[in-house]
């Protein structure tokens, strides 16, 4: 919830809710732009920011916005996502790790989204913001954690919705795989970070058992060697 809250007011106080030109200088100023943070774009280059307005880069690396760029959004429906995905699976995660070691694993999993995509196009001149790859770090420890919960999903079919309950390892793993996808086929289309997300959750699968208390995830363990019997024997 703190994480929440610290996103929000961001939003509010240092993105001015969305409004210009305080949406675009804060994208500009608080988020990763991997060409300057390589040293890769000479100083004074000018690249168009959108609106009539010219985002002049002094070259010179920002180290910081690693962090910054975790809690800057570039619209409405881009935070209210996130913090959607982030308050539907982050609570079970926090309570495996602890509120102190969740947050470290959180925040490691967005360096590693923001290392993945900067990987993936190291002399960009976009600046990266969203919270999407350390979500992305929370939803891989879900999988791995909780891979039987039940997920309730809303699918188009036709003309009608209908809500199916899957497994969370199936509806984890089918985001997972389209990102991947999504980052190998179109990188970079509709101004998303597919490789940050990949980043993210490849970290999530990785951190979770180093940062889990120990008897919470014997718990863990022991509540899914339940379900896959219980599920055998039906």
């Amino acid at each position: 919830m703190l994480i929440v809250g610290i996103n929000v007011a961001v939003w509010v106080f240092v993105q001015h809710m969305g409004l210009e030109p305080g949406l675009i200088r804060s994208v500009w100023r608080f988020g990763v732009i991997p060409g300057e943070l390589l040293g890769r774009v000479p100083p004074g280059t000018m690249v168009p920011a959108g609106r009539g307005l010219i985002a002049v880069l002094d070259g010179e690396p920002t180290w910081w916005t690693v962090v910054t760029s975790m809690f800057m959004h570039g619209g409405w429906l881009h935070l209210l996502g996130n913090m959607w995905f982030l308050l539907v699976f982050g609570d079970n995660v926090e309570d495996a790790m602890g509120p102190v070691r969740f947050t470290l694993f959180y925040l490691l999993c967005g360096v590693a989204a923001v290392a993945a995509q900067i990987l993936s196009n190291p002399t960009s001149t976009v600046p990266m913001v969203g919270a999407s790859g350390a979500i992305g770090g929370v939803m891989g420890a879900y999988m791995v954690l909780y891979p039987l919960a039940p997920v309730h999903m809303l699918v188009w079919i036709g003309f009608f919705m209908q809500r199916v309950v899957v497994p969370a390892y199936f509806m984890l793993g089918y985001w997972f795989l389209l990102q991947l996808f999504s980052g190998v086929v179109m990188p970079g289309v509709g101004g998303v970070a597919f490789w940050a997300h990949v980043g993210g959750f490849l970290a999530g699968v990785f951190l979770v058992n180093a940062f889990c208390a120990p008897d919470r995830l014997a718990l863990c363990r022991g509540r899914r060697g339940h379900v896959h019997r219980l599920i055998t024997k039906l």
